[in-house]
């Protein structure tokens, strides 16, 4: 792939990558002592994107296969779409640090990783040595014990070595109590994430030399004012707690650059906060404002503000004051105009306005001769201003989910443009000026009215991601196959008919969807792209394979489901390297036998085809980790086979909507398996084996005929999640199994073993006591119980009562070899006692199993 193609995606969606670069900078030695807005100087700053087709399998799954379609009143679709305003930030999971240090007590500290790659949701990277065990660095005073399982501060080693940076994140340390503040006084680095403090003790003022404190991820409601005597702190990360109050003692920090109380609970902002005139960047980001803080305009250093996830619906006039100000983030607000002060921030590089209320943005827009990215999705915008040509610098533009009909024609003039994101609009129509953006690298037009595309956009040469899903175009652009560095391609939800000779020469195209198109045939052409990795047909109306689908020897994942083909094309066979298949909704009745050859495949998709029966060929797949063959509506499978043990390294079955009777005997051969889908068949019974299957953690048997569930089920120790409703369940009833839980299943299911044991017990005696020899004699006959000649003679010294007990529990001992019951066991007696005629024995059993009965258990 060429260096161009490699740059494609450079600018990443905003709530991600440039994100992470302004909420969450960090300030080291000797970064502490140099102009700080060298951290933001580059708002668009790049880094190389990975392998576009290495995630292609572990991102396939079956489900997720099938795209996504736009919510569009013209189309009736919904579309996936990918643009940074559309990704909530506060969804986002918040990752701990990977800590790096220096290698000398003396030298200055340096950051872990460069600014713009900071993760948004941590706060600040902070140095510190990844060791494993207590393996400490003594040479550069870093003690990191993170997720080491901790309770307590570990005072031990404070005792026995001079620390400066202590990581102790992802503990369970619930308070700070314990460690003598002497022992800490020469700390300058400490971070507690996710530990579960709930407070900070006043005694922290004594650490004179902190100059981080990173306490994120915890469940501190208060801050107590001794933190204001921290006359060093550098940096406060309080994200992700429960404050609800603005620490108002913050005004002393004179030397506080970076302040971060993001998601958190507060509803105003102290006033105070304008007297940190070092501040440089303020998360404030998911709290509950309502208006944007004034002394906040009054933070003559402050580089980047970050107030996203609040309830703000104005801007006040004094936002003009913020002079330095390089990255703003306002998205997912309430912001229903934008006050016209906010175009005086000529230094702004980054503004992010995604998920508000704008019904317009004023052409003073023009003022921005730094902004690198601006997004603005999901508002209410009908037009884009053309003074937006005079945005020079501008690299990244998303325009998603809006009411866009077209773009202003001064947009081609953004030269230094490279991801142009117009998806949900109603753009009808793709200038032939996109010529002119020389530079783009990414282009989403997806969820328009769109017929068609220039053939000016070969001039794009360095385009490498294009997607038009779910417009109107009915040919496919042929400009595009001219772009060389063009590896990913999408354009489901069309009208394409025909795959052009052209699409030859995307050499290095390696993903490509037309998924829910009018294709007929598998074109030969397609055939020709030797790299591709993925391929999507689905929902087509193709019947057959090119037999010169052997030369795609680097495919990977192929989806076809939904078209017409009535046989297994055999050409497929050919696919060594195929890991995914998805042939579901086809007209399959059966799978040739050279589906062995597909050594490599991984996941299977055959539901709802035609089959006869369950293809045994399947049963050959030795690599085979998942199988769906779910007939919701294609032709019910009545039954497994035996052979289905042989595929040692399946992981997920899915065999659910058909009419399987029964499982197989031999089931627990599937070591591997970690996930049973069975639900809606006519299943009856779990044989033994099913409860030797270790590793199985999710078990769905609902809507099938079970009336018992075997008691061992609780050797199923790896289950999580467990269905078994709309069963005719009576052992346990329904209602325990409701709760879907497994430990409350088996606790019932042990303690009816034991009760029926005892009731077994008990009609044991009753028989004994009341049959009569002649009875027993037919009884015995009836039973075959294993009796001796002696045992029915009247010369017996032994009572009557005592040899049919005896006998009884002899009957019992031999019948538990087979795994019965002791309910079955005492059905079968009873049956017994009915075809004799020993009604007054029936009788006294009767009344047992009515007083039993009556008893709650």
């Amino acid at each position: 792939m060429s260096e161009d193609a490699a740059t494609s995606e450079e600018l990443e969606d905003s709530s991600t990558r440039s994100r992470r670069g302004s909420r969450s900078e960090s300030l080291e030695e000797p970064a502490l002592t140099e102009e700080t807005s060298s951290l933001l100087n580059d708002a668009s700053s790049l880094s190389h994107e990975p392998d576009p087709g290495k995630d292609t399998l572990e991102s396939t799954s079956f489900p997720s296969s099938k795209p996504q379609e736009p919510a569009d009143h013209r189309t009736g679709h919904q579309v996936s779409d990918t643009s940074p305003g559309d990704d909530t930030p506060w969804s986002v999971t918040e990752m701990s640090p990977s800590w790096s240090s220096s290698t000398s007590a003396d030298s200055q500290l340096s950051t872990a990783v460069p600014p713009c790659e900071v993760a948004r949701e941590t706060g600040s990277q902070i140095p510190g040595e990844n060791q494993e065990g207590l393996d400490l660095e003594f040479d550069n005073f870093t003690v990191n014990l993170e997720a080491k399982g901790l309770q307590e501060f570990p005072k031990d080693i404070l005792k026995i070595k001079y620390v400066k940076y202590l990581y102790l994140d992802k503990n369970q340390i619930r308070t700070c109590q314990g460690p003598d503040s002497g022992d800490l006084r020469g700390v300058e680095i400490l971070s507690l994430q996710e530990n579960g403090l709930s407070s900070l003790p006043s005694e922290i003022h004594l650490l004179h030399n902190l100059r981080i404190l990173n306490v994120s991820h915890n469940q501190i409601s208060h801050i107590p004012k001794e933190i204001s005597q921290l006359g060093n702190i550098r940096q406060l990360l309080f994200n992700n707690n429960h404050i609800e109050t603005f620490p108002s003692d913050l005004e002393s920090l004179a030397n506080l650059e970076i302040l971060e109380f993001g998601r958190n609970k507060m509803r105003q902002i102290s006033d105070t906060v304008c007297n940190l005139k070092n501040l440089k960047i303020l998360n404030l980001e998911c709290n509950q404002l309502t208006i944007f803080p004034k002394s906040l305009c009054f933070l003559p250093n402050l580089i980047s503000l970050n107030l996203a996830g609040n309830l703000i619906d104005s801007l006040p006039k004094e936002i003009r004051e913020l002079k330095q100000l390089e990255k703003l983030f306002l998205d997912h607000n309430k912001l229903t105009f934008l006050a016209v002060q906010i175009f005086q921030l000529i230094k702004i590089k980054e503004l992010q306005l995604a998920d508000n209320k704008l019904e317009l943005i004023s052409p003073k827009i023009e003022n921005f001769k730094e902004l690198r990215i601006l997004i603005l999705d999901k508002n209410l915008l009908k037009s884009i201003p053309e003074k937006i040509s005079s945005c020079g610098m501008l690299e990244y533009l998303s325009l998603s989910d809006n009411r866009l009909n077209e773009l202003p024609k001064s947009i081609y003039k953004l030269k230094n443009l490279r991801k142009l994101h117009v998806n949900k609009n109603n753009i009808v129509k793709i200038a032939e000026d996109i010529s002119h953006l020389s530079n783009m690298c990414s282009l989403e037009f997806s969820g328009n009215i769109i017929t068609d595309v220039p053939i000016e956009v070969k001039n794009c040469k360095k385009i490498t991601r294009v997607e038009l899903d779910y417009n109107k175009i009915m040919y496919f652009p042929v400009g595009l196959c001219a772009l060389e560095s063009l590896y990913y391609l999408s354009f489901n939800g069309n009208y394409i008919s025909e795959v052009p000779v052209d699409i030859s020469f995307s050499r290095r195209l390696l993903h490509l969807a037309l998924n829910q198109n009018k294709l007929h045939v598998f074109s030969e052409h397609l055939c020709s792209l030797i790299h591709l990795r993925y391929l999507d047909l689905g929902r087509n109306q193709i019947r057959k394979i090119s037999p010169s689908i052997y030369r795609m020897v680097s495919l990977q994942v192929l989806i076809l489901y939904s078209n017409k083909f009535e046989t297994f094309p055999i050409e497929l066979c050919t696919l060594e390297n195929l890991q995914v298949l998805d042939f579901s909704e086809n007209q399959l009745q059966k799978v040739p036998s050279e589906i062995c050859n597909l050594k490599g495949i991984q996941k299977l998709n055959l539901s709802s085809n035609q089959f006869m029966h369950f293809p045994i060929e399947l049963c050959q797949l030795q690599s085979l980790e998942e199988l769906t063959i779910s007939q919701t509506k294609g032709r019910k499978l009545t039954r497994i086979p035996d052979e289905l043990p042989n595929m040692t390294q399946l992981l997920k079955l899915d065999i659910s909507n058909n009419a399987i009777k029964e499982i197989p005997n031999n089931m627990g051969g599937l070591r591997s398996l970690v996930s049973l889908y069975a639900q809606n068949n006519r299943i009856s019974y779990l044989p033994p084996s099913f409860l030797s299957l270790n590793n199985l953690q999710q078990l769905n048997l609902s809507g099938n005929n079970l009336t018992a569930l075997p008691a061992a089920i609780c050797n199923l120790s790896s289950l999580k999640e467990i269905n078994f409703d709309d069963n005719p369940l009576l052992r346990p009833p329904m209602e325990i199994c409701k709760g879907k839980q497994l430990h409350t299943i088996a606790c019932y299911l042990q303690r009816a073993d034991e009760r029926d044991e005892k009731i077994l017990e008990k009609t044991f005696k009753i028989v004994a006591n009341n049959i009569t020899a002649t009875n027993f004699l037919f009884l015995c006959q009836k039973m075959n119980l294993p009796i001796s000649e002696i045992d029915i003679s009247h010369k017996s010294t032994v009572s009557l009562n005592e040899r049919v007990y005896q006998a009884l529990v002899k009957w019992k001992m031999e019948s538990n070899n087979s795994s019965l019951t002791a309910a079955a066991l005492k059905g079968q007696l009873v049956r017994a006692l009915t075809m004799i005629g020993a009604y007054d024995i029936m009788d006294k059993i009767t009344a047992l199993n009515l007083f039993t009965r009556a008893i709650k258990f």
